[in-house]
């Protein structure tokens, strides 16, 4: 497979580049991540995976250029800019450090790494280079979750003192025997895989308060019913909940389940403030998510729902009306958060 000499040097700020150099490493969760560079101003320059038939297959579909076996070999190509680490979980540390130090940028899967050591180490190495490093957790640039922050910001919804947020699945686990349910390879279960996208989204809304305590239990009564019937083997929870208290004064319910006796899967994020309250909730699978606004307006509670997105960083119409925010039209993020 095709390489460059490897150069390694730090990043000097300096002009903007129009478009972005970028490789891809673990093409399983990865080949989303080439199809949403395709989409944005970047060009997927590499793609990286010791499965030789996912390179071939991912290298045709989407005409990448370049496809490596080995890391080093695809961090070497001086063209590239950034990275994005799609592997499994024990492996995002170890190989956002190296890319960071070969003076690149990182976009890295979720979690952002078995626990806060290494996630710090992560961050040490990117403020050392000088280079960005992000984690993927695309919830936040969901058009309902814009909506949401928008409504937020701009105090519709008063101060917001408590908050729920959960992904729970009635059986959904992502491989019984694979690395997603051992510990030592992914770090945990629901609550590092779901749960972090669902933290993230409500701690971003509320702007992103610190915890100062949490009180949690994790179970895997039904991991253990599931791996026994198809001779598995999982050491993880199937089910997280936390009650987290925040330094603002807030709290905020968190759970997360791969497996529960429960009617059907749900995700949402509902946030309850002195002026009104206001939800993110998936609805199915062709709807996506939508939002909605609870509010008092002279005298008698409405629910406010979006007509149609904003377009101008203003906050969007409302109405007291019942009507979801439409999903056919990409709106782009207005700008990065950095925590």
């Amino acid at each position: 497979m095709r390489h460059h000499v490897a150069v390694k040097k730090k990043r000097t700020p300096g002009k903007k580049k129009e478009t972005l150099n970028a490789g891809v490493v673990g093409l399983r969760m990865g080949r989303e991540h080439v199809d949403g560079f395709g989409k944005s101003k970047a060009n997927v320059l590499a793609v990286c995976d010791i499965d030789a038939a996912k390179v071939k297959a991912v290298q045709e579909e989407f005409a990448v250029p370049m496809a490596f076996a080995d890391f080093d070999e695809m961090l070497a190509c001086e063209d590239l800019d950034v990275v994005s680490i799609a592997l499994p979980n024990h492996l995002h540390e170890p190989f956002t450090v190296k890319a960071l130090e070969a003076g690149k940028h990182v976009l890295c899967e979720k979690p952002m790494a078995m626990n806060a050591t290494e996630a710090q180490r992560m961050v040490d190495a990117s403020a050392s280079a000088g280079l960005k490093l992000m984690i993927r957790f695309n919830f936040r640039f969901q058009p309902a979750s814009r909506v949401l922050k928008q409504y937020v910001d701009a105090g519709e919804l008063g101060d917001v003192y408590y908050a729920r947020t959960a992904w729970i699945r009635k059986r959904g686990f992502p491989g019984l025997g694979s690395w997603f349910v051992q510990k030592k390879l992914s770090g945990g279960g629901p609550l590092i895989d779901l749960g972090v996208h669902r933290l993230d989204l409500a701690l971003w809304l509320m702007g992103y308060p610190r915890a100062v305590s949490v009180s949690a239990g994790c179970y895997s009564h039904l991991a253990k019913q599931l791996a026994d019937s198809a001779a598995a083997s999982v050491d993880v929870e199937d089910l997280a909940v936390a009650f987290i208290r925040l330094d603002n004064g807030a709290v905020l319910l968190l759970e997360a389940s791969w497996a529960l006796n429960c009617e059907r899967e749900e995700i949402w994020t509902t946030l309850f403030g002195t002026k009104g309250g206001a939800e993110q909730r998936y609805v199915h699978a062709s709807a996506g998510f939508e939002v909605g606004m609870w509010k008092e307006i002279h005298g008698s509670m409405a629910e406010v729902t979006p007509l149609s997105r904003p377009r101008d960083g203003r906050p969007p119409r409302r109405t007291s009306s019942t009507a979801s925010s439409r999903t056919g039209n990409q709106w782009p993020p207005a700008g990065t958060d950095s925590r």
